[in-house]
């Protein structure tokens, strides 16, 4: 230690570099194979991500106006724009084949090093992103397998840290250059030699500073691959190096070390010019890692007028603190910035708080942090403030824990245009957050008020040594919800009432009257929540995106099991794990029904007197009896926690069901129990609980989830079981119903998400994701299925494909579920709706379906069958734009015909002759009166006739009479295909009687099969409308052999539409059967009997 460093201007003594490393050549354009898709659902995309992995962000300025911030969200890189307010600019393309694990931006590139776990054949790589797209991968050693967890790039060197080696490329070739394998000197239990912090000097050529585990730092020359030199620590004690990071002045850098403490270094001397201990500064614990340090480097913030240069931030892991510390004069702390990122919870799967990185961003006032806790922060320290500490300035985050409720935001209006387009989601972080799947920028958190403000003053994100409580954030803000319920059709938006008061107040304990007058005209709370281990209901704003004003609790006390808001957006029915059920006033947060409702005096009064008398229970029985209610008053509480509530549209009846094995049906407004459903008693070796419910409100049908693994399907209007559905093959987490109702889609403990097609109760589609899913919901739309899942803080997207491409539904088998990989944040290996719609199908369809398809399946969606009537593909615009043409036309009809110039322009010939106008190529046109009648025209020849033309007469090249069945697919094919204005001068310019039979011959054809109803009523239609008048006619010529030809032929045109009329009257008549039939099946299956 005692002897100095070579000159630095000069290089050591010539040697040659150390034997370059065999290289794995991989090919550039590989990629993950292709896994299977689900038939019906196709991955799209993942929302909810911003800085969900312990990877530190780097920036990169653009100029001298902005910078571009890259965070690691997994297997690909977002980018954000500060100028525009950390909007979302870009995101990598191709993902990595493993989990990315460092990142560094240098000049207009990002390079991003990915996997290697220690596992034997786990590959390794940096790959090289330029505007988020992949332009180059660099070398990567065949030996390597351990990850990349650092990466810094200067003149023409990348380094890369591991664990226990040093790789060493060239930044102009991307080209390996050498590995530098350090000293082995393990601490006691750790696992590296390199602790973590690579670093170069700014003024050092070819040098970079390398941090080791027993607290020594290393000086090596990447060019010979030779050790310079070692710097040691002042302690044994001190642990291993943390962080590392150049100072602003020259020659020296910044040491953490694990035991908090800090040293500014010289390392030409090898000297301590400054010694710090974040531990006794800012914190009570012992478990303050210093893992990120940054210097400001606009030359403000020290100084006792805060214009000195020499300001020094630092941050770790262990809390969410920032430490800012003024260098000057033998350095002190100047602020802390408390709570700038979620601490760690101590709760299991709680939020993974703490901050991986800060930095000053170069010559700005500006500093950035990204936490564990999803969340990217910018922050601005205000000249002329009397305070050390920045305030927020952007902010980007998400869920910091992973997600366990779901659900699309219900439409405000039937035409809304977000309909299907923001999600809610809770989290074990206790959070509530909307999600727009718009812009990304409009989502955000629901404030639950002033919980930062309460933990500062109570000294919570700061741990002060002063303060002494018990108290932690995670008390502070609302318990983890377990259920919500959004009704948005009495949400005020934006402009609801703000109300001054306290947030989550309750209702019954207020004293004095409530005043409602504002919410009556703005609207009030849209959203109700239950929270675990909690006896009050939160009512929240969704306009507002913040905490609603009252706190609704519990009859008996227990903990909140289920809620439920009424379609009106006036009602809250809240239910406890005691069995109570309460409703109350959304506007007024005033008790409005208890289920059962309490007895009145003169009930009381009345069942009192029947216990006592010894017939007591007939008497009530028979007072029962002769009520709509099958059961007393005062009688029908479940005797289990309630698990799921709902509300029919009408606000009729209140649905209930619980861990009792009981569905209730409960009167709205008296309160009564109408009538109920047991399966507690309905196996003799095991009753059945109910864990949740789903409410199809459409169709009046209630899905059920069993703890014996089964949904079970109930029609609330005959208060039977209608189907069952197995095949869970553990807990059913959460389920749902489709936008349409047809299927049901539930998830399991084995990780396998399932769709079951209630009409014929056939699973339709099983499918494997990594790992479990938490919740899952359909959007109102039908484009989307929404997944959360338990090892991520992302929500996932599918694409539903039956929208826009017929999908086999057929019943598969358990052997059949195939594994599919989840929707990225890129959206890669996923599809968007149009490519869902127009993907080919060969490569998913299974040897199993070509069979199906072959044998059960029809061959296009016309064919299902014979007896169906099928309408077409074409929309429907076209063919009423059709049908009204004339209308149209009348309407669009200029009002004054256009009027010629006066004068012609300068620029065209005039003519001497007047009549040379009318025949300007020598020729002369026919006058009016010697044309033919258009009906007696002769034929057009075979050259000059449309393909229309020539098409209808393909059709008759063969008899009827030797084929009956003639095919007129091609020509009405061709029709359909043309625009309405093309379709109706084809069917007008039909030119003789003989054109007009094959075209009525061809509309019956078409009618017997049974395909392009309303196509073919459309087109006989139109050509009634133009020849109605010559069919009735017969004729219009002179000839008195061709008007009697024409009659003729007339006669064949009759006889034609005589068969017409014949068939179609025979199909109407056979649809007025089938409608009546399905109509009263329908009728006797709802009715009571």
């Amino acid at each position: 230690m005692s002897k100095d460093l070579p000159d630095t201007n000069g290089e050591e003594a010539a040697t040659s570099p150390t034997k370059r490393q065999k290289l794995a050549h991989r090919d550039p354009h590989h990629r993950r194979p292709p896994r299977a898709v689900p038939r019906i659902f196709a991955p799209f995309r993942t929302i909810g991500l911003v800085s969900s992995t312990s990877v530190p962000f780097t920036s990169l300025p653009l100029g001298k106006t902005t910078f571009q911030i890259t965070t690691s969200v997994g297997r690909c890189l977002h980018t954000y724009d500060l100028r525009r307010g950390l909007n979302l600019v870009f995101i990598t393309r191709p993902q990595t084949l493993a989990p990315i694990t460092a990142t560094v931006a240098w000049k207009d590139r990002v390079f991003a090093a990915w996997g290697g776990d220690g596992t034997i054949g786990r590959q390794t790589g940096v790959w090289v992103f330029q505007r988020g797209r992949q332009v180059g991968e660099l070398e990567v050693p065949i030996d390597l397998e351990e990850p990349i967890e650092e990466l810094v790039i200067f003149g023409a060197w990348i380094v890369g840290r591991c664990w226990t080696r040093i790789e060493v490329w060239k930044s102009a070739s991307y080209e390996h250059y050498t590995t530098i394998t350090p000293t082995l000197s393990h601490a006691p239990g750790a696992r590296n030699t390199l602790s973590g912090g690579v670093c170069n000097m700014p003024t050092f050529l070819n040098k970079i500073l390398v941090g080791k585990q027993d607290g020594s730092v290393d000086i090596w020359n990447v060019s010979t691959g030779k050790l310079v030199y070692t710097m040691l620590p002042a302690s044994l004690t001190s642990g291993a190096v943390t962080s590392l990071q150049p100072t602003p002045a020259l020659s020296t850098v910044a040491i953490a070390r694990a035991d908090g403490s800090i040293t500014i270094q010289d390392i030409r001397t090898d000297k301590t010019i400054i010694k710090l201990n974040a531990q006794n500064a800012t914190a009570s614990n012992n478990n303050n890692n210093i893992t990120s340090i940054s210097f400001r480097t606009d030359g403000h913030g020290a100084g006792e007028d805060g214009q000195q240069p020499g300001i020094m931030a630092t941050a770790g892991t262990d809390n969410g603190d920032v430490t800012l510390w003024d260098l000057n004069n033998g350095g002190r702390v100047v602020g802390v910035l408390h709570g700038a990122h979620d601490p760690p919870s101590p709760k299991q799967g709680g939020v993974s708080g703490g901050i991986n990185r800060v930095e000053f961003l170069a010559g700005q006032d500006v500093m950035i942090t990204s936490g564990m806790d999803n969340a990217l922060k910018s922050w601005i320290f205000d000249a002329n403030s009397l305070s050390a500490v920045p305030r927020i300035l952007h902010f980007r985050s998400g869920h910091a824990a992973p997600v366990t409720k779901i659900c699309f935001v219900p439409a405000s209006s039937e035409d809304a245009e977000d309909t299907g387009k923001w999600i809610l989601s809770a989290g074990r972080d206790q959070s509530l957050w909307g999600w727009s799947l718009r812009k990304d920028g409009q989502s955000s958190e629901l404030s639950q008020g002033p919980v930062r403000k309460k933990a500062k003053k109570l000294g919570l994100l700061g741990k002060n040594l002063e303060v002494d409580t018990s108290v932690s954030l995670d008390e502070l803000k609302a318990p983890e919800i377990t259920c919500f319920s959004c009704s948005l059709n009495r949400d005020g938006g934006m402009g609801a009432a703000p109300s001054a008061g306290a947030v989550w107040s309750n209702a019954a304990t207020k004293k004095g009257t409530t005043d409602t007058s504002d919410s009556g005209t703005t609207g009030w709370e849209s959203i109700v929540t239950g929270h675990r281990g909690d006896k009050f209901a939160r009512t929240w704003f969704w306009g507002r995106k913040r905490a609603g004003r009252w706190a609704f609790e519990t009859a008996d006390g227990m903990e909140v099991s289920s809620v439920v808001v009424s379609s009106c957006g006036t009602f809250a029915v809240i239910a406890s794990a005691g069995g109570s059920i309460s409703m109350f006033n959304l506007q007024s947060g005033i008790l409005r029904q208890r289920f059962p409702a309490p007895l009145n005096p003169s009930q009381a009064k009345k069942k009192l007197r029947l216990l006592q008398s010894a017939s007591g229970e007939e008497e009530e029985e028979a007072s029962a009896s002769s009520t709509p209610y099958r059961f007393g008053p005062g009688k029908g509480k479940h005797r289990k926690a309630v698990t799921g509530l709902m509300i029919d549209p009408l606000n009729r009846t209140v649905i209930s069901c619980g861990l009792d094995g009981k569905v209730k049906f409960w009167d709205f407004h008296a309160g009564r129990l109408k009538d109920e459903i047991d399966w507690s008693s309905s196996s003799p070796t095991m009753a059945i609980a109910i864990t949740a419910a789903r409410y199809y409100k459409s169709s009046d049908l209630v899905a059920l989830s069993c703890d014996d693994l089964a949904i079970r399907i109930i029609d609330t209007e005959t208060k039977k079981l209608v189907r069952e559905l197995w095949g869970c093959g553990g807990q059913i987490v959460d389920f749902c119903f489709s936008h349409d109702g047809r299927w049901i889609v539930a998830a399991s403990m084995d990780s396998v998400i399932r769709v079951w097609d209630l009409p014929t109760s056939h699973l339709i589609n099983a499918f494997r994701v990594e790992s479990p899913c938490t919740a899952l919901a359909f959007s109102e739309t039908g484009e989307y299925l929404a997944t959360a899942h338990a090892d991520g803080v992302g929500i996932h997207l599918w694409n539903n494909r039956t929208l826009f491409t017929h999908v086999p539904t057929r019943m598969i088998k358990d052997d059949e579920i195939i594994e599919v990989t989840l929707p990225t944040s890129s959206g890669e290996g996923g599809q968007t709706l149009l490519e869902a719609a127009f993907e080919g199908s060969e490569d998913d369809v299974s040897e199993d379906d070509e069979n199906l398809q072959t044998e059960d399946t029809p061959a296009s969606i016309d064919a299902i069958s014979k007896d169906l009537l099928s309408l077409s593909l074409v929309p429907k615009a076209r063919w009423q734009t059709l049908l009204h043409l004339p209308t149209i036309k009348a309407r669009n009809k200029p009002t004054e015909p256009p009027k010629a110039p006066e004068k012609a322009p300068f620029f065209l010939p005039s003519l001497s002759n007047p009549d040379q106008s009318t025949a300007t190529n020598g020729t002369k046109q026919p006058p009016e009166s010697n044309r033919t009648s258009r009906i007696s025209r002769p034929p057009l020849s075979s050259s000059t006739r449309s393909q229309f033309t020539t098409l209808l007469h393909a059709f008759a090249s063969v008899p009827s009479h030797e084929k009956p069945n003639n095919d007129p697919t091609p020509l009405l094919t061709h029709l359909s295909t043309l625009s309405p204005s093309a379709a109706d001068a084809e069917i007008r310019s039909l030119a003789n009687p003989h054109e007009m039979t094959l075209f009525v011959r061809a509309l019956t054809q078409r009618l017997r099969q049974k395909r392009d109803y309303e196509l073919v009523q459309t087109w006989m239609s139109v050509f009634l409308r133009a020849h109605a008048g010559e069919i009735v006619a017969g004729g219009g010529g002179d000839d008195d052999a061709q008007e009697g030809g024409e009659e003729e032929g007339m006669r064949g045109v009759r006889a034609a539409l005589q068969g017409w009329r014949e068939e179609a009257g025979r199909e109407a008549k056979r649809l007025g059967e089938l409608l009546g039939y399905c109509s009263g099946v329908l009728a006797w299956l709802r009715s009571g009997r």
